[in-house]
Formats: structure tokens, sequence, C-alpha cells
């Protein structure tokens, strides 16, 4: 390469100071070498990128085109240089975050908004589970955070969140004919709609009744929507039906026994002893997230 990064910088200083003098001492340089790593910009490049108007170096239009791209570069640079150095002490360059479906996605990207400007170029990989496959998670070591409805069997984890499963069918389900409390066994006599257990070596049917019929979705959304088109009936997250509900297009079954249940979302350190920085931030920023909407929900 004909011209180095402090050349480049050399030339982003003298744009930003209009003077030798001024850029040298911003750069901590002697005029001089300021004026011969310019000259030598120059030569490499072969035209002229500074013009001197009254006591003031100016761009030529030239020097504005390629400058706009040096600073781009320069910044770049200096973003793999802070990089280097957070690695160096300890930042992780990735962190795993595995996340129970039935975790409001609108809370889990209001906490992502907070950590990407902290998390200082950490990527972050989201894995999407149900069940056992959040457990799997946490047991195989495949994250270095959790967010569980179903606790891992020898682990502790941090209340994050309460969440409500409701019963919901079409309006003109035939559920609704029923007089009185509607009990489980009038539920079992009609399809349900559940959502599959994503784990690989268990098979967890947490909400399922035991109904004769029984369809089986890979998210609750799907779930929702089968409900929708009066296919069947399922117990989901409230807040994934909030909509439905509100549109009439869903219904909530108020007569079934325990129509409502509540289920809480745990924050689990699948090997707590070495958390790291980022990890840290990203879980912090969860709870942070989680208490504000807790608020909201009781206020």
């Amino acid at each position: 390469m004909k011209v180095s990064l402090e050349q480049w910088q050399m030339l982003s200083a003298l744009e930003a100071c209009g003077s030798y003098q001024a850029a040298a001492e911003q750069l901590g340089k002697s005029q001089s070498t300021l004026s011969y790593g310019i000259k030598q910009l120059q030569q490499g490049l072969g035209m002229q990128l500074l013009k001197i108007e009254g006591r003031r170096a100016v761009l030529t239009e030239p020097g504005v085109a390629v400058l706009r791209r040096a600073r781009a570069l320069l910044d770049e640079a200096q973003a793999l240089e802070t990089m280097g150095n957070d690695l160096a002490a300890g930042w992780e360059p990735e962190v795993r975050i595995a996340v129970d479906m039935i975790f409001p996605d609108e809370i889990l990207f209001e906490a992502l908004e907070l950590f990407a400007p902290e998390g200082r170029g950490s990527r972050v990989e989201v894995i999407s589970s149900t069940l056992s496959g959040t457990q799997d998670a946490v047991l195989h070591g495949q994250a270095e955070l959790a967010i569980c409805g179903l606790m891992p069997v020898g682990y502790s984890g941090e209340r994050l969140l309460k969440l409500d499963f409701v019963a919901v069918a079409h309006p003109e389900h035939p559920l609704f004919s029923i007089e009185g409390e509607i009990s489980e066994k009038d539920l079992k006599k009609h399809r349900q709609l559940v959502v599959r257990d994503s784990g690989t070596k268990r098979r967890l049917d947490s909400g399922w009744l035991g109904s004769e019929q029984r369809w089986t979705t890979s998210s609750f959304e799907q779930s929702a929507e089968l409900v929708r088109r009066n296919l069947g009936f399922a117990f989901l997250p409230e807040h994934r039906v909030a909509k439905m509900l509100a549109t009439g297009e869903v219904k909530h079954l108020a007569k079934v026994e325990n129509t409502k249940r509540g289920v809480y979302c745990h924050l689990v350190y699948p090997n707590k002893d070495n958390i790291g920085p980022a990890a840290k931030l990203l879980s912090d920023k969860l709870r942070q997230v989680c208490q504000r909407h807790a608020l909201l929900a009781s206020s």
C-alpha cells in the first residue's frame, strides 16, 4: 500500500484544524513531520489534495472525496483496535441467549436495543426454543444466558416476569354453548392445539389435557391462527393473542376451570461463575426492561 493509516490521519487532522501547526499539535508531531507525511501522501496518490487559501489549508475537490472514504477507514481501524482491547480485557466477542418462546418479543427487543450501544460490537445469537429445548441449551452449555419457563434441574434462576396463559377459542366454538363451568372433561372432547417441544431428548407436554384430537404446531403464532380459524382451542400466552382478543377474532374461555395459568420466566446462567461482562450487561438490560413492564402492568 502506498498510503498508511497514519497519513490518512494526518490529512483528516489537517482538514479539521485548517493549519499545519494546529494539526501537528493535535497529533503530537512536529510540523515538519506532518508536512513530509502529507507530501508523501499526495505523491503516492498522484494528485493534489490540499491548497492554501490565505493561512488555511483547504481540501481540493479530489481531497474531499478521498478524505470521506479515508475517515470511514479510520473509524473502522479505531473500532478494530477497540475490539482488540476489549477482547484482551475479557469482553466476549459473542453472547448466546436461549429464549423460551413464551417470553414476549417486545421485551427482548427492547433489552437488545439498550444493549447495542454499550455492547462494544459483541455479536448476539438468539436461540428460540420451547419447553425442554431451553433446558437443553442450559444443560449442554449452548448459551451464556437463558430465559426459561421451566427451570432446568439443578439450576437456580432469577424471576424476570410473570406471564399468563389463557384458554381461547373461536367465538363460534361449541365450548361456548356449554352452560356453567367448563370442566377438563368437556375440553378433552374437543381438538386441542399445542406447541411442539423443541427439546431433542425429551418431549414435554406442558398444558396438554390429553384430548383425543390433538394438533401440534411449531409456534404460538401458528396455534393462534388455527384458533382464529375455528380449528381448535388452546392455552396460549395472553400477550401472543392480545390483538385477536381485542378484535374479537378469538374469545377467552372464561368459564374454563383454571382459565388463567401463571408462568414465571426465569433468567438462568448456565455457568454463573464464568459469566463475561457482555453477558452480564445483557442480563442487566433484560432485568431493567422487565422491571419497567412489571410496573406498567401493575399500575
